[in-house]
């Protein structure tokens, strides 16, 4: 089977082989590049690139500028890696296109869950899996059903479009702002507390299973099967 192909921009040679060797441990093939010049070269040379994890300070080309060069001719998937977390850094790589973000210093165990999520995503935007499962709650995407327990829950449209993100990003912390990024847009104006009030109204439409959303504070929620089951036993 052939393997997933991502495309690994930094300036730094020991950031570049220490997300490789983890990328490559997980059976993807990496592509790297130096600067943002040479990786738009590549991206355009490489047939199939999956994925694009994208260092923002660079030299000859930074990685906003290989965005939008990339972006006026493909949807492929970027994570951006960033040395500092700034909030008009972050909305201006979302305006651009980005899909993810990740502040170094991070774990390459975390690199690879996000890489994973974002190519999960990706895969269902494109016709990929339809139903999503976990734990004893079941989404049907196609027809915007959810069962939970076996029995059918009526869910809002954003309800239903937060669930889904958050199965679809299981067992990663997810702050206010990137699901909002993901599930409301940019181009909604109002107050990220919005957030705080679906959830809640999702948990409460979710019985037992509203276990599942834990809410990391200071940041955002994390959607996770796994410790809650185990503290059943």
């Amino acid at each position: 089977m052939e393997k997933i192909k991502i495309l690994v921009v930094d300036d730094e040679s020991r950031m570049r082989k220490l997300v490789r060797d983890f990328l490559v441990r997980n059976n993807y093939e990496v592509i790297e590049a130096e600067d943002g010049a040479q990786a738009v070269d590549i991206f355009f040379e490489v047939k199939d690139i999956a994925l694009i994890l994208l260092d923002v300070m660079m030299p000859k080309m930074d990685g906003w500028q290989v965005c939008r060069e990339i972006r006026e001719y493909s949807k492929v998937p970027i994570i951006m890696l960033t040395a500092k977390s700034d909030e008009r850094d972050e909305l201006q790589g979302f305006q651009l296109g980005v899909d993810e973000y990740i502040v170094k210093p991070f774990s390459p165990k975390i690199l690879v869950a996000r890489v994973e999520a974002v190519l999960r995503r990706t895969n269902s935007a494109m016709g990929g899996d339809e139903v999503l499962c976990a734990g004893k709650i079941k989404v049907d995407k196609t027809a915007h059903i959810v069962f939970i327990d076996n029995k059918q829950v009526e869910l809002s449209y954003k309800e239903f479009e937060l669930l889904t993100y958050f199965m679809e990003n299981e067992g990663i912390a997810l702050s206010r702002e990137v699901i909002l990024n993901h599930v409301w847009n940019y181009d909604y104006f109002g107050d990220a507390r919005t957030i705080d009030t679906h959830v809640k109204k999702l948990r409460s439409k979710m019985g037992e299973q509203g276990n599942y959303i834990k809410t990391i504070w200071g940041m955002g929620y994390k959607f996770e099967v796994e410790n809650e089951v185990l503290n059943k036993k």
